[in-house]
């Protein structure tokens, strides 16, 4: 597996609940540079439904969305996302 490159911003999203989710992850990409990413990280359930559906949407784009532990199953998953 390739090496990833450092995203430019890093957000917690894990002890929000929805809406606040979509509205913390929006007010960030909102604050960033076109062309810049922002690795959040949050939990399954709504969060993970909503906030990458949110965010493309909106005209960004995922990059990816992996479960933030391969080995043990965990309820936390990490986004990458791409202000455009």
């Amino acid at each position: 597996m390739s090496e990833k490159i450092p995203a430019d911003l890093f957000i917690d999203i894990t002890t929000q609940v929805c809406p606040l989710t979509f509205v913390k992850t929006k007010l960030t990409v909102e604050r960033m540079a076109v062309g810049q990413t922002l690795e959040v990280r949050l939990n399954a359930g709504e969060p993970l439904e909503n906030v990458p559906r949110s965010l493309a949407e909106l005209g960004h784009s995922i990059l990816s969305l992996e479960r933030e532990n391969a080995v043990e199953p965990t309820s936390i998953h990490r986004l990458r996302v791409r202000k455009n």
